[in-house]
């Protein structure tokens, strides 16, 4: 039974982004000052968890397994990967680091859920709960952005059903290969960490500010007090 449970948080926490997608698909298009403020408001509110999962989550696992230069040349490899890949869809016509980023956040964080469910399922339904919570911004964020890029309001929810779907592979993969493997757990995290990173002050941040408006840019502090909290709760 525990590995069902196990599947279905990493199933409900990876469906979150979906509900975040359909959550843009019913608001529309942000045709008034006030749902511009709301919109940029959400992906200030985005960006913010990001960090707090690349501070809280990310670079810890990292930094307590992983010894100063492989922390640094995985995290190095990650933002410089991750800058190629940004570089080759901007010149092809494309932007989808709102995805991207999302991507990085869910997989390595799915895989330490399956590999903390072995040791103490408690911690892992509420570190569920805090995935959960991030994927819910970032889904409404992603949807927006696939939009932008011209893809089909079906194909976009579409893409961001099948990333839920990688949460219970992810989880799986945790669970049985990498909870006696803490290295190659902290690896993927350190690699994802510095994608997410490159990506939020590269493409998110700047998406985030309005001219003239300074309440969205409140929402970053909103969304890192979000992922302060969750840390503080994980223990």
């Amino acid at each position: 039974m525990t590995i069902y449970w196990m599947l279905l948080l990493a199933w409900g926490a990876g469906l979150m982004a979906l509900l975040g997608g359909v959550i843009a698909h019913v608001e529309g298009s942000a045709n008034t000052t006030g749902k511009r403020e709301f919109v940029h408001g959400i992906t200030a509110f985005g960006g913010g968890i990001l960090m707090a999962a690349v501070a809280f989550a990310l670079v810890p696992e990292g930094m307590k397994e992983l010894n100063e230069w492989q922390l640094a040349l995985m995290f190095a490899a990650g933002g410089v990967s991750f800058a190629i890949v940004d570089a080759f869809l901007a010149k092809h016509g494309g932007n989808i680091a709102q995805f991207m980023a999302m991507l990085l956040d869910f997989l390595p964080e799915a895989i330490s859920l399956g590999a903390l469910f072995a040791a103490s399922p408690n911690t892992a339904i509420l570190l569920a709960v805090f995935i959960a919570a991030q994927n819910l911004p970032e889904g409404f964020n992603a949807y927006r952005e696939l939009r932008f890029a011209q893809l089909k309001a079906k194909t976009a929810l579409i893409g961001l059903l099948g990333v839920s779907l990688f949460g219970p592979l992810a989880a799986l993969l945790g669970y049985f290969w990498l909870r006696d493997a803490p290295e190659i757990t902290a690896t993927i995290m350190s690699f994802a960490a510095g994608g997410i990173l490159y990506l939020v002050f590269q493409d998110i941040a700047p998406q985030a500010r309005m001219r003239r408006h300074w309440t969205p840019s409140l929402g970053a502090v909103l969304g890192f007090i979000v992922g302060m909290l969750s840390k503080q709760l994980l223990g």
